[in-house]
C-alpha cells in the first residue's frame, strides 16, 4: 500500500502567505505535495529523508492523508488484456479533466519549481477546461521565461487544450 498526500489548508495558506517561514527542505517538499503523487514519486523527487520530510509535514498539520493505494501491479503479474483482432488503444485525448488537470500542474511544478507555485495552485483550483486554458497560456509563458521556449513549446504541445 502506498499513501498520497493533499496539502491541508494550512499548507495552501503557508504556500501563499509563508506566515509560519517553513525552513526551504520542507516548504519545497510542501510544493511538490499535490494530491496525486504517491509517497514513492515523492520520495523520488525529495531525495534526502523523504519519509521524515512527510512525517513532519504530516505532524505540523500542513499536509494529510489524501488516500491509501495498491501500488500498480507489474505488466507480468497482469492478466492478459482481452482484444479483439485490430483493435487499437484509447486515444491519449480521452483524459478526465481532473487526470488532464494534475498532470498540468505537475509538469508545470517539475519546469519551474517553488517559482511557479502561486500559479500552481491556481491551476489545481480550476473548475473546467474554460478556467484552466488561460492558465496554462500563463505557466507557457512563464516556462519560456524560466525553461527556454523549447521548454515551453513542449509543455504546449503536451498541454495543446489552450
Amino acid at each position: 500500500m502506498t499513501t498520497i498526500f493533499r496539502k491541508t489548508a494550512k499548507g495552501t495558506d503557508e504556500i501563499a502567505t509563508r506566515a509560519n517561514r517553513l525552513v526551504p527542505r520542507l516548504r519545497t517538499a510542501l510544493i511538490l505535495v499535490d494530491g496525486v503523487r504517491s509517497e514513492i514519486e515523492l520520495a523520488q523527487l525529495i531525495k534526502l529523508q523523504a519519509a521524515e520530510t512527510l512525517k513532519e509535514l504530516q505532524t505540523q498539520g500542513y499536509i494529510e492523508v489524501a488516500s491509501v493505494v495498491e501500488p500498480p501491479k507489474k505488466p507480468a503479474e497482469e492478466p492478459p488484456a482481452k482484444k479483439s483482432v485490430g483493435a487499437e488503444p484509447a486515444a491519449t485525448g480521452e483524459k478526465s479533466f481532473s487526470t488532464f488537470r494534475a498532470e498540468a500542474v505537475r509538469a508545470f511544478n517539475d519546469l519551474t519549481g517553488p517559482t511557479g507555485e502561486a500559479l500552481a495552485m491556481k491551476m489545481e483550483k480550476a473548475a473546467s477546461r474554460e478556467q484552466l486554458s488561460p492558465l496554462l497560456q500563463l505557466a507557457h509563458q512563464i516556462i519560456a521565461n524560466a525553461r527556454g521556449q523549447q521548454a515551453a513549446n513542449e509543455f504546449k504541445a503536451r498541454f495543446a487544450s489552450f
